[in-house]
């Protein structure tokens, strides 16, 4: 019972969510990079908590449309070390509506000063069931035919598994480029690493602030494009038989208040899902134990 209400709480609709993102945002300060799956060099502030929701619309050719909903929290422990929690769900039309699992995600950097290619570690645990629908990333031979069985038989299929990143990011002249390999591995069976990749290039729309403050000025725009895939196992490495997407990219970053960003997703061969479209809003509250403390005194 209670995976079924928190996978019922986590299809809030975006409107909603964004209505009451919105009237809290006075309080709250956005900080949330414009990609969907790629990382790039940036963590989260030492002592800040950022809170996310990412949520995706699909109508799959030969089964059921569904909404994905997944809740992120991330909290900068060091300036080098980022953690971040996961909890996802999805709703099935004609079907259910069910929690998918948990992922535990940490990112370390290891080279503080800037240089030309920043590198990032990431590792991840997850559980999550077979009726996730999440797509936080794509691996193996990940394909449209995953999304065929009933939500009953899929979260029956569980998973366990170890994911590691290479994150690579470039800075230049507003430009951020990131490329992200993937590599992942089933704890609780003996499957093979499956292999996965994103990449991402984003610019604000303008480097340089107006002079007068604005709600919808250049500088609070940023554009981007992100491609990402599967790219097979240690057994079959390569692109056959996978899936990829190619997104474009617009966020907008409300000044003192959310990010809002939206992606339309195009599968890019006929083992991926036709389209994706994605939906995200974040905030990031400044210094989070700080506020407890003065509020208890």
């Amino acid at each position: 019972m209670p995976r079924k209400v928190l996978g019922f709480l986590l299809q809030v609709s975006c409107n909603k969510l964004a209505l009451l993102l919105l009237l809290c945002s006075l309080s709250l300060h956005a900080q949330e990079p414009p990609y969907f799956v790629t990382y790039s060099d940036a963590l989260e502030e030492p002592g800040n908590l950022e809170i996310s929701y990412k949520g995706i619309s699909a109508a799959p050719t030969n089964t059921n449309a569904f909404n994905s909903a997944t809740l992120e929290l991330e909290y900068g422990l060091k300036a080098w070390w980022t953690t971040e929690v996961y909890l996802s769900g999805q709703s099935t039309q004609n079907d259910s509506t069910v929690f998918t699992g948990f992922r535990w995600e940490n990112r370390f950097r290891p080279l503080m000063r800037n240089y030309f290619i920043n590198p990032v570690l990431y590792v991840e645990f997850e559980d999550i069931n077979g009726a996730d629908r999440s797509f936080l990333e794509v691996v193996n031979h990940d394909s449209i035919a995953d999304l065929y069985p009933a939500n009953a038989e899929a979260r029956a299929e569980t998973e366990q598994a170890l994911e590691l990143k290479l994150i690579l990011s470039s800075n230049t002249h507003g430009w951020n480029i990131s490329e992200n390999f993937i590599a992942e591995k089933p704890l609780n069976y003996s499957n093979p690493w499956e292999f996965g990749y994103a990449l991402g290039v984003s610019r604000p729309f303008t480097l340089k602030a107006g002079s007068k403050s604005c709600v919808f000025c250049r500088e609070n725009f940023v554009s981007g494009l992100e491609l990402y895939g599967g790219l097979g196992t240690t057994q079959s490495f390569g692109l056959n038989g996978t899936s990829s997407y190619l997104g474009p990219i617009i966020q907008f970053n409300v000044p003192k208040g959310p990010s809002i960003g939206f992606e339309p997703s195009f599968g890019l061969n006929g083992n991926s899902v036709g389209m994706l479209w994605r939906f995200k809003v974040s905030y990031e509250v400044d210094q989070i134990f700080s506020h407890f403390r003065r509020n208890s005194h």
